[in-house]
């Protein structure tokens, strides 16, 4: 084998031990490393990005047409039209899904950048911190609404708030570990130990007061 090849080789098992640690950073899970967090960008913001086009499509719709039944009007207690009727599918005077047009766009791009071998400065990870809080946010405001008070659900905004909910805990475990936010040693610990079981439990929380609050239309 040529000294280059060694030095190929070389250069490649110091790349795979530096991923397997964290980039450095010893217990960092592996959806929270540079490679693995950029696949849970790219996917979770893909298909979230994909369900904000469709509704968006489904809106205009509306527009034309004040009859025009939704993809996913499957009864009254399920159904994206009922809910793009409400003032709440358009908090800020226009549709939300143009919202997360840009804003799942951003996540895409920056998962990408990430899987391509990108690096951001510190303060780039704060402001990707505050944008992922306040989508969490506003998922949680939506969801308090959809079962609350609009008394109905969407099945592209219920598909939106299952991307959300790793992509907060994960980015918040990242940051964490990486320095970003500040914490503890109990804390990072607790970053690094438990991001796969606190987004468990809110998945498993959000689809039981989900299927709760609309058992008859669930079970007929």
């Amino acid at each position: 084998m040529s000294d280059a090849d060694q030095a190929a080789d070389q250069a490649a098992g110091e790349r795979g031990a530096a991923d397997a640690a964290g980039d450095g950073l010893a217990g960092v899970p592996r959806l929270a490393r540079d490679r693995g967090f950029g696949i849970l960008l790219v996917v979770t913001g893909a298909v979230s990005w994909i369900a904000s086009g469709i509704l968006v499509l489904e809106r205009l719709e509306l527009y034309k047409d004040a009859g025009y039944v939704t993809s996913c009007d499957v009864n009254p207690w399920v159904s994206c039209g009922v809910v793009m009727k409400t003032w709440q599918a358009a908090l800020f005077g226009f549709p939300n899904p143009l919202i997360g047009i840009v804003g799942f766009a951003v996540v895409v791009t920056v998962g990408a950048a990430l899987l391509a071998g990108g690096r951001f400065a510190r303060w780039y990870w704060a402001c990707f911190q505050a944008g992922v809080t306040a989508a969490f946010a506003f998922v949680v405001w939506l969801w308090s609404q959809a079962l609350y008070e609009i008394n109905a659900l969407c099945l592209y905004c219920m598909v939106v708030w299952a991307m959300v909910i790793p992509l907060f805990v994960y980015t918040t475990a990242r940051n964490i570990l990486r320095g970003v936010l500040p914490a503890g040693p109990r804390l990072r610990a607790a970053a690094a130990e438990w991001p796969w079981v606190a987004t468990t439990l809110l998945l498993i929380l959000c689809a039981a007061s989900v299927f709760l609050r609309f058992m008859n239309a669930f079970l007929g």
